[in-house]
């Protein structure tokens, strides 16, 4: 009987927060108004054999308004991407191919798609509506002297998602996360994912994020650099027309 009553005050002390709590501690954190930052993209596939791209990222609203250029390869130059995140209709995604002089409207049912050959899709360009998912925190870890909560983001049936589960560890003070695994339809794993931060000014901003599609065996790994934060990138930049304009 004593270990039963241990058993459940242990139980509810590791778990004082639930799931949908600690989503929104998350959601709550500080943003930037703005950033700007130039990525370095690394594609390498089962063989080993790498292909780099050189991007110019611009955006707002905690990255809800988003230019992406890309300014090498040479024959990738030129390619732009416009992301714009609506709360009661679907995202705007559009990506200009200078070679067809074609802007290309990706629609939510091609949300699965690579994007640029990588192994992000143009789903995990966007930030997670946290209407769309139900969150249940799974356990706690303890990674090199710090404390993580283990959290299960799950897509509602009726939210348009690639993905079954995702698996994430959340540090526990910074509320940043460390590494996710992300589950297909099928509930099988497709890619895995780890992230670095550095605080900047009061906001802790990526440096790093390094992406496994476990499937294809298949890596991407972006390197931000450069990065600028609450500089003034005015609205009016994220329209359709300034895609063919790359950013001086």
């Amino acid at each position: 009987m004593k270990l039963c009553k241990y058993l459940i005050f242990f139980s509810s002390f590791v778990f004082a927060i639930n799931g949908e709590q600690l989503a929104k501690q998350i959601d709550a954190k500080p943003k930037p108004k703005d950033m700007k930052a130039n990525l370095t993209m690394v594609l390498t596939n089962k063989k080993g054999k790498s292909r780099t791209s050189s991007i110019r990222s611009i955006s707002q609203d905690g990255g809800e308004k988003q230019m992406i250029y890309f300014l090498s390869p040479a024959d990738d130059k030129g390619v732009a991407l416009l992301k714009i995140e609506h709360e009661n209709k679907d995202d705007e995604i559009r990506l200009w191919l200078p070679a067809f002089k074609k802007v290309r409207r990706i629609s939510s049912k091609k949300k699965s798609d690579a994007f640029m050959g990588s192994d992000l899709s143009y789903e995990d360009l966007t930030n997670r509506d946290l209407s769309e998912n139900t969150y249940h925190i799974t356990g706690l870890d303890t990674i090199q002297n710090s404390e993580y909560y283990i959290l299960e983001t799950s897509p509602k049936e009726e939210t348009n998602s690639e993905y079954s589960k995702h698996v994430t560890w959340i540090e526990k003070q910074s509320l940043v996360p460390l590494k996710e695994t992300s589950f297909d339809k099928s509930g099988n794993i497709l890619k895995e994912k780890t992230f670095i931060y550095k605080h900047i000014k009061e906001y802790d901003t990526p440096t790093e994020i390094f992406v496994t599609n476990i499937q294809k065996n298949h890596t991407t790994k972006l390197t931000f650099e450069n990065i600028e934060l609450d500089s003034g990138v005015k609205s009016s930049l994220f329209q359709e027309k300034n895609l063919k304009r790359l950013p001086k």
